[in-house]
């Protein structure tokens, strides 16, 4: 009888040690080092880049990028999502890097520019400040989530994934001076692509 006690209580413990671990981290099954960003806007000069694949629906899971840790996602105009790997000043540059992602097997792979995708969905920055509502630094936009400890420099770092499936993250809330004196600090660290955003938007959304 005893014995049998003693049993029920580690498995008791084990039980819940695993639900502690499942709300700690809903997310941690789907996880991954591969940091496929979704871009919401092109650059405003040009950008050289190689184009590894053009599918009509974005990649199921991260598995897809064979021997591929970073990639941008572009959701074109003309229906095609398509995946860039690296960013190059000119041409040549980038044409010289192309035999290394063919031999990978992205034999379809070429040069492109990626100033000149036509987005479908253009997300617009610019917004009138309002004293009422409450900002967030974004940091970064996944297609999936990435390990918490990707972002360097950052501390409670938010996570949400909104109604496009793309996962979001960003950094604390503010009013909107006090998050674009903020936004200066966190370029200056590295994430020059982050941008302010609406905190009241995402909170729906938010992963907890």
């Amino acid at each position: 009888m005893k014995r049998n006690c003693i049993l029920a209580l580690i498995w008791l413990v084990c039980l819940t040690g695993m639900q502690a671990q499942q709300r700690k981290d809903k997310l941690a099954s789907l996880r991954t080092s591969k940091t496929i960003v979704s871009v919401s806007s092109v650059p405003e000069t040009d950008d050289y880049a190689i184009q590894i694949i053009a599918l009509k629906y974005p990649a199921g899971e991260p598995s897809f990028f064979n021997n591929i840790e970073q990639a941008r996602e572009f959701s074109c105009a003309d229906g095609y999502v398509r995946y860039t790997v690296g960013t190059f000043p000119t041409y040549a540059k980038a044409k010289n890097e192309l035999v290394y992602y063919k031999d990978l097997g992205y034999v379809e792979a070429f040069v492109v520019n990626t100033a000149k995708y036509q987005l479908k969905n253009k997300i617009k920055r610019g917004f009138k400040p309002d004293p009422n509502k409450r900002y967030t630094i974004q940091l970064s936009a996944f297609r999936f989530p990435v390990y918490l400890s990707h972002f360097k420099g950052v501390e409670d770092v938010k996570e949400f994934y909104l109604k496009d499936k793309i996962y979001r993250y960003t950094v604390g809330s503010y009013s909107y001076k006090d998050a674009v004196a903020q936004l200066a600090n966190i370029k200056a660290i590295g994430y020059k692509d982050a941008y302010v955003a609406e905190l009241d938007a995402y909170l729906p959304y938010q992963i907890e």
